[in-house]
C-alpha cells in the first residue's frame, strides 16, 4: 500500500499542479525520450529553453574482443537510463594544450554522443547537425565547450557531438585484422564510428525533434578530413543532406595512406609493444598501448585506404564524381601555420627563407615556388613564409575537397576565408593575435566565445560571431548561408580569373580568390613526389 505523501510535499504538488504549464515544466524532473535502445532522461534548462541528453551510447563498449572491430550496435537497456553528463573521452596521449574536457574521465569505453534540442518542438522537424571534433584524430572530445550545442539549439538546430575512437584505437591496421574481417579491411575505425553515430541518427533523432532527412555533418581540422571522407564513403551516403569543412580535407597532402603502408606501421607497432599475435595486442591494457606510443605525434596512425570504408582514394571518388552530391560550406583561416616554423626559428631573411623553400620542394622546384610564395624582404619572408606553412599544413587539402566539389558535386560550394584574430589573454600574457589561427573560428562558428575564459573578447568579436554563426544556422537548415542581415555570401563561382570566396572577420565581405596556382603546384609536387 502506498504511504501518504507527508503535508509539505502534498502542498507543494498541489502547488506544481496548479501553476502555468512553463513554471510547472521548468519544475518538473528531466525530460524523457525513447530510443531504439531504451529510454532516456537528461536535462531541462529552463533559462536557455533547451533539453540536453549527454553520454547517449550510440555503439557497444569498443573493448575485449570488439577492440579494432568495426562499431557494434549498443545493448539495448531496461527503465530510464540516466543521460545528464557527458560520457568518457576516448584514450588519447595528453598532446594539446588547448583542450578543455568536461568529460567523465577517459575510457576505452567512449563511444557516447550528446544532444542539445529546443525544449518544445514538432516531434521531426527541427534541422540537425552532426559536429565531429578535432585533434589530428590523435585527441579530442565532444564534452569540450567549444563544440557546446546549446547557442545553435537556441536558433532551431538540433545539434549533436560526438565521441569516436582515436589513434592506435581508432586507426590501427593489420594483416591479422584484415583477415578476420568479412570484408578483408582493417584501419579507420574513427570513421566507421562516425558513420554508426549517422545511423544512430537518423534512426533516433526524431525523438529529440530533429528531421533525419535535413541533416548536417561538420567539423574542424581532423572532424573536417573526416566529413570530407564521410562524403567520399558510400557507407555514409544517404545519412547526410549538407556538410560543413572547417580547415582539412582528406586529399592533397593528407590523403589517405596506402592499405600496404598502413599494415606495416601496423606490424611495426606490434613489435614494439612484444605483441606476438593480434590476441596478444588485444589482451594488453590500453594504457600500456598509450604509453607506447610515446609523447609525440611525429609517428602516429593515419586513415587507410581500407578498400570498404574508402572503396578507393578520396581524389579518385571526387573526381569521378562519386561522392554526395550535397551542398558544401568550406574554408580555412588565414593564419594556419607561421612562418616562424617554416624557418625552424633562423631569421626571416630571404637567404634563409629560400633556403628553406628550397629543402622544401628541392632545387628543381625552388624557383617556381619563389614565385608563388616571393620572399624578397623581411616583410614578404613572413607573409609568404605564414601563408605557405599553412598551405602545407591544412590549406592545401582543404582547397583540393573545395576544388573537387564545386567542379564534380552538382551542388553549391560556399568557400570562406577566416580572418579574425583572436583578441588579448584576459590575464595579460599574450596581445592580440595577427591572424586568425587554427581551430580559431570554432568558436565563433558554433556561438561558444563565452565557453573560452582565455580571452578577453570585444564587441567586434561578438559581431563577427553573430555573423558567422549566422551563416552556419542558415546554412544548416537551407543548404544556403545566407540571410537577413547578413553581407551576401557568393557561392563558388568562376570571376575575372578566380573563384568567388567569402571573407569572415571584422570586414565580412566576398572577393575574388585567385590563389588556385599556388595549390596547383602543391597538386603537382605532390604528385611528383610519390610517384
Amino acid at each position: 500500500m502506498r504511504k501518504a505523501l507527508p503535508c509539505p510535499c502534498r502542498v507543494l504538488l498541489g502547488l506544481a499542479l496548479a501553476l502555468p504549464a512553463p513554471w510547472a515544466a521548468a519544475a518538473d524532473a528531466a525530460p524523457v525520450v525513447h530510443v531504439d535502445a531504451g529510454t532516456l532522461s537528461g536535462i531541462h534548462d529552463a533559462q536557455a529553453g533547451l533539453d540536453e541528453f549527454k553520454g547517449i551510447p550510440y555503439a557497444a563498449p569498443p573493448v575485449g574482443a570488439l577492440r579494432w572491430k568495426p562499431p557494434q550496435p549498443a545493448a539495448a537497456w531496461t527503465g530510464v537510463r540516466a543521460a545528464d553528463r557527458f560520457g568518457p573521452r576516448c584514450m588519447q596521449r595528453p598532446l594539446y594544450g588547448d583542450m578543455v574536457f568536461r568529460s567523465n574521465g577517459m575510457s576505452e569505453d567512449c563511444l557516447y554522443l550528446n544532444v542539445w534540442t529546443p525544449a518544445h518542438h514538432a516531434k521531426g522537424k527541427l534541422p540537425v547537425l552532426v559536429y565531429f571534433y578535432g585533434g589530428s584524430m590523435l585527441a579530442g572530445d565532444g564534452s569540450e565547450p567549444r563544440y557546446d550545442g546549446a547557442s545553435l539549439a537556441q536558433r532551431g538546430i538540433v545539434t549533436v557531438t560526438v565521441n569516436y575512437r582515436l589513434d592506435v584505437f581508432g586507426l590501427l591496421a593489420l594483416p591479422a585484422l584484415a583477415a578476420e574481417s568479412p570484408q578483408h579491411a582493417a584501419g579507420n575505425y574513427s570513421l566507421l564510428d562516425m558513420t554508426a553515430a549517422l545511423r544512430w541518427v537518423r534512426n533516433n533523432i526524431a525523438a529529440f525533434g530533429g528531421d533525419p532527412a535535413q541533416v548536417t555533418i561538420g567539423g574542424e581540422s581532423a572532424g573536417s578530413m573526416a566529413v570530407s571522407a564521410l562524403v567520399a564513403s558510400p557507407l555514409s551516403k544517404g545519412l547526410m543532406q549538407r556538410a560543413i569543412g572547417e580547415s582539412g580535407g582528406l586529399l592533397g597532402n593528407l590523403k589517405p595512406e596506402p592499405f600496404a603502408r598502413a599494415e606495416q606501421r601496423g606490424e611495426d607497432f606490434m613489435r614494439k609493444v612484444g605483441a606476438r599475435s593480434l590476441s596478444d595486442l588485444r589482451a594488453m591494457p590500453a594504457a600500456d598501448l598509450l604509453k607506447a606510443l610515446g609523447n609525440s605525434d611525429s609517428d602516429s596512425f593515419n586513415p587507410t585506404i581500407d578498400g570498404y570504408f574508402l572503396p578507393r582514394s578520396p581524389g579518385a571518388i571526387y573526381a569521378a564524381g562519386e561522392q554526395a552530391h550535397i551542398p558544401l560550406l568550406v574554408g580555412s583561416n588565414s593564419q594556419e601555420g607561421y612562418y616562424a616554423n617554416l624557418l625552424d626559428k633562423q631569421p626571416p631573411t630571404p637567404a634563409n627563407y629560400r633556403a628553406a623553400v628550397e629543402k622544401m620542394f628541392g632545387a628543381a622546384h625552388v624557383d617556381e615556388a619563389l614565385k608563388l610564395y616571393p620572399g624578397n624582404d623581411e616583410a614578404e619572408v613572413k607573409a609568404s613564409g605564414t601563408a605557405l606553412s599553412g598551405d602545407q599544413f591544412i590549406a592545401f587539402s582543404t582547397w583540393r575537397w573545395m576544388d573537387w566539389q564545386h567542379r564534380t558535386g552538382r551542388a553549391p560550394v560556399y568557400y570562406y576565408y577566416f580572418e579574425q584574430p583572436r583578441p588579448a589573454k584576459r590575464d595579460g600574457s599574450a596581445g592580440p593575435g595577427t591572424g586568425a589561427v587554427h581551430s580559431g573560428e570554432i568558436e565563433y562558428a558554433l556561438g561558444n566565445l563565452d565557453g573560452n575564459r582565455v580571452y578577453a573578447w570585444t564587441a567586434t568579436d561578438r559581431r563577427v560571431s553573430a555573423t558567422m554563426e549566422g551563416y552556419w544556422a542558415n546554412f544548416i537548415k537551407t543548404g544556403d548561408p545566407n540571410g537577413a542581415g547578413l553581407p551576401h555570401w557568393p557561392a563558388v563561382a568562376a570571376k575575372d580569373g578566380g573563384l568567388l570566396r567569402q571573407a569572415i572577420g571584422a570586414d565580412t565581405h566576398g572577393f575574388v580568390d585567385r590563389k588556385a596556382a599556388r595549390y596547383e603546384f602543391l597538386q603537382r609536387f605532390e604528385s611528383d613526389a610519390h610517384l
